[in-house]
């Protein structure tokens, strides 16, 4: 097998136990376990900050999936092209639940060292999301969106990718 076809390999294994919310296995594709979430400038770096990416973002989103358009590949990445699709059914960031669901398109790059995922880095239109989750809220919840976005959360917030 090509490092080519074992990197698209580990990539789907990767988004399609992240469906099945079996984060042992996607924290198994990882070299090196790290999210960078670029609308929001997050940094989740190392396993135990990964995990808990995961279980904050499936507490908020517990029906969270995505589902792959199109894979494309660069000399140290697999680019995916997927829809992400959920419902805000729990409190995310000091943000309350709001019932919404979302459907939105996004890119990520999974960078990788020789055979091993080493970073996701994650593209979206976060202002797409925001309209779909927060239609029809009022605008206290709005007010306390905008602040846990700025605040990042528990994640690290780096200069370079701060919004």
């Amino acid at each position: 097998m090509s490092l080519r076809e074992t990197r698209e390999r580990i990539v789907r294994e990767h988004m399609e136990s992240e469906n099945r919310h079996e984060f042992d296995v996607t924290m198994g594709t990882f070299e090196h376990p790290r999210y960078e979430i670029i609308p929001t400038g997050e940094i989740h770096d190392g396993a135990e900050a990964v995990d808990r990416y995961f279980k904050e973002t499936r507490a908020a989103f517990p029906d969270q999936r995505n589902e792959l358009i199109s894979l494309r590949h660069a000399d140290d990445a697999v680019i995916a092209e997927f829809w992400l699709l959920g419902t805000h059914l729990g409190p995310l960031q000091g943000v309350p639940p709001t019932g919404k669901a979302f459907r939105v398109r996004m890119t990520a790059f999974f960078i990788f060292d020789g055979e091993g995922i080493v970073c996701e880095r994650v593209y979206f239109d976060s202002r797409t999301l925001l309209r779909q989750v927060l239609a029809g809220a009022g605008p206290l919840t709005w007010l306390r969106t905008l602040l846990a976005l700025a605040r990042g959360g528990g994640a690290t917030r780096s200069p370079e990718l701060a919004p």
